[in-house]
């Protein structure tokens, strides 16, 4: 690789690092031992072909163009902190992995229990999801976290939601967002 491809690949990843929270290569490594996949398998989950992985992984590519990946890697992580604290079993790993793969974007539908109350109601979760996916349609979390630093000083509590919903991971969102309900 030429000092040219080396510049070009390490403004990728630190573009990552501001869009993502961190290089794909590293995120994508993480899902893969996490929840015990191959590329080709984390590649057909999140909708991609294995090519556009490997260019995203090594930083050929910067950006994931498609909204609905996008969510589908929120879902893969909240996922894979589910398999790790053990509140999810491997095989219903797996199941949900299809219906993460099935997602189009927007609201995923992982099972009546985890995204409707028995009113039939949005759950907290389905909630935060949405508020997250309109957000990370909007702008790549570097912008929303640039911008929260900007409204920060006069205007804290959005600067905060910003960052939560913006930026940050779903069990956060759920837990403010519970804390601001009365």
């Amino acid at each position: 690789m030429d000092a040219a491809q080396q510049e070009a690949t390490a403004r990728a990843r630190e573009l990552q690092r501001n869009w993502y929270g961190e290089p794909l290569g590293a995120l994508f490594r993480k899902l893969i031992d996490d929840l015990g996949l191959n590329q080709a398998r984390l590649a057909g989950v999140l909708g991609l072909s294995a090519p556009m992985l490997s260019q995203l992984m090594s930083g050929q590519r910067a950006k994931i163009g498609n909204p609905a990946v996008v969510q589908r890697v929120q879902l893969l992580q909240d996922l894979a902190g589910q398999v790790a604290d053990g509140s999810v079993s491997a095989a219903e790993a797996t199941d949900r992995m299809e219906e993460i793969k099935k997602s189009q974007g927007g609201s995923v539908l992982s099972n009546t229990t985890t995204t409707t109350s028995s009113s039939g109601a949005p759950t907290v979760k389905r909630v935060v999801r949405e508020i997250q996916s309109l957000l990370r349609s909007v702008a790549a979390a570097g912008d929303i976290i640039e911008a929260a630093d900007t409204l920060a000083p006069s205007h804290p509590e959005l600067a905060e939601f910003l960052r939560v919903y913006g930026a940050g991971r779903t069990s956060d969102a759920v837990a403010h967002y519970q804390s601001h309900q009365n």
